[in-house]
Formats: C-alpha cells, structure tokens, sequence
C-alpha cells in the first residue's frame, strides 16, 4: 500500500508557493487540515498555521454578507511581510554613531587614534551602542560605505612586505662604539624603563638641512623629538647630551643608534650608555624605526624641516605620547611615565 505522507526526516523548510496553493485547494474542497497535511508532506500544526495567517474576510456580493476564508495569496503576502521584520540588516545600519566619531577622530590633525585603538576607546566609553571589530572597519573603507578612504589613513597606505633578517654583508662601514650584542640581556626583555633606541628623520638627503632625533623608550614606548640644524656629528652629540642632561640621565640607562656616519661621535656622550645596532639592521632598533614611520603622518618626506616650529614638533610628540598603543593594553605613553609625557 502507497503512503501519500513523506516520513523521511529533513530540517524544517518554510512553506513554497506551490504548498500554498495545494493547500487552498484541498481546503475549498473541504478536505480536513490533518488530511491536508499527509497529502502534501507537511506537519499539521503547520498547516493549522498557515491557514489562521492566510485566512481573510471578504463580503459575499450576492448574498450581502461576510464569510471568512483562506487565500494562498494572502498567505504569502503575510509571510513576507513577517520575513521583511525579521531579516538581518546588517551591522553597518546600526552603527552611524559610531562611523561619525570615528570619521572625525581619523581626519583631525593631530590625530590621537588609529582605526584600532578608536574601536577599544569606543567601546570603553559607549558599551550600549555597536561597534564593528578592526577588520570590519577596514573592509567598510574598502567597499566605500562611508567617507573615509583610504587616504584618511596614512599608516595602511605606507604599508608594505618587508624583508627583515636579510643582512648585507658589507664591510665598509667601521662599528662606531659597543655593539648591541654587548647590551644587558634586561633591554631585550621590555621590563624596564631606561632603554632607548635612537635615529636621525631627514626630510631632504643634505647635510646642512635641519633633521630631527627621535628617541624612543622600548618599554612604554615614550617618544623625544629634538630638531637639530643640520646632521653633523658633532650637532648630534650636543643634541644627546642636552636631552640626558634636561631630562636626567636616571632615565637613559641605554641608548641605541645605528652606524650611520652622524652618530661617529655618540660614545662621547655621558650618562647613559650607548650601544650600535649591526650595520644594515634597523630591524634591531625595530620600536624607534615603526615609531619613525608614525611621524611621517606629520612630517612628509622631502618637506624641510625649516617649516617647523619647535612648537610645531611639541605638539607632535604630545599627540604620539598620548596615543593609546595595542601593545601597552590600549594605554598610552603618558598614563605610564606621566611627569615625562608633557
């Protein structure tokens, strides 16, 4: 004996038009709803479902009265009407508060905040409202579903593979001091404070053009910028100095520079000691060179740094001092060496 009911197990599937249609009919022929539901595959209760959504009341012209009854047509229609309320829209819809904020915050000049730090601090300052992850950020800018570009983003336009760990085995460049293998084991470690490593920002390849000395502390990642007249060795040795010297050699267990020529007179400097990378190795000052990269957002390459004030080049150091930093938990400098951040 053939059975009309399908008894195979399948995950529930919402009513097809065509389901709809076998059911009118059935219905308008007065066929019973558990009848229905053996006929066309179906559980009863979904029937019985079906028909209260698709059932309406209409007016008998003949007979000048209502009557109620089921229309698959209406059934669909209420369906859909259902499904329009309960479709995901999307994260993007709901998060314009937080895309106008983040918009301002990366156009401000300076800017306190990266893509990535602007979503821990908004979330930290507004847990009721939604947020997007990082990624999600940059994969809106990418489709353009809002107004920044990527432009608005320094830092991911410079980015690009890097080879580190490949060395040049050159040999015409003398070690200027103590190598960077003579360090204490305790800088590698970033448990300290007092560990620095330095470099030289040039804007244009002339060694009378104003330059400017970064130095970068490796465990809270401190930044002090001093703009030099020219990149001479001796300009850069009295430069050193005066920043032990005004800060106080306390601070300054250990410096780190590279080989470059500029630096020939550094293991002159009291108060510190200073150590030299390998020769074509800025990977092992890795902390000042990214650092570095951060400042080309406000001093592009080849514009003279006679454009700049000191006060221009203190507002810079204040803003990287106070930007918050993934790798300190979201802090920045500031909250963890305060009386040097200002």
């Amino acid at each position: 004996m053939t059975q009309s009911k399908n008894t195979t197990h399948r995950h529930y599937q919402q009513l097809q038009s065509y389901e709809r249609g076998q059911i009118e009919s059935f219905y308008k022929l007065g066929v019973p709803v558990h009848k229905i539901a053996d006929l066309i595959g179906r559980n009863a209760s979904t029937v019985y479902r079906e028909l209260k959504r698709g059932t309406t009341t209409q007016i008998d012209s003949q007979r000048h009265c209502a009557y109620t009854t089921y229309f698959a047509d209406t059934g669909e229609a209420v369906y859909r009407e259902h499904r329009s309320h309960c479709v995901w829209k999307g994260l993007f819809a709901k998060c314009g508060f937080f895309i106008e904020l983040l918009t301002k915050a990366l156009r401000s000049k300076p800017s306190l905040h990266s893509v990535d730090t602007f979503v821990h601090w908004f979330r930290q300052n507004y847990p009721s409202y939604p947020c997007p992850s990082t990624p999600t950020v940059y994969r809106y800018i990418e489709c353009n579903l809002f107004s920044l570009r990527n432009q608005d983003l320094p830092i991911k336009l410079r980015r690009r593979v890097k080879h580190a760990g490949k060395r040049h085995n050159r040999i015409n460049k003398k070690i200027l001091g103590k190598s960077i293998e003579l360090h204490p084991a305790s800088v590698e470690k970033r448990v300290e404070f007092g560990h620095w490593e330095g470099d030289l920002i040039k804007a244009k390849r002339v060694d009378t053009e104003p330059a400017l000395m970064t130095l970068t502390e490796r465990s809270s990642r401190l930044e002090i910028i001093v703009k030099i007249s020219n990149y001479h060795a001796d300009t850069c040795r009295k430069a050193l100095q005066s920043v032990i010297d005004n800060y106080g050699s306390q601070h300054f267990s250990t410096i780190t520079f590279d080989n470059g020529s500029e630096f020939a007179l550094l293991d002159n400097v009291s108060g510190t000691d200073v150590y030299f990378a390998h020769l074509y190795s800025p990977w092992e000052r890795g902390t000042n060179e990214n650092t570095n990269g951060l400042l080309r957002e406000f001093f592009p390459k080849g514009k003279s740094f006679k454009d700049f004030s000191i006060i221009d080049i203190q507002e810079v150091q204040y803003t990287l001092n106070h930007r918050p930093r993934r790798c300190l938990d979201y802090k920045c400098p500031a909250d963890i060496v305060p009386e040097l951040a200002d």
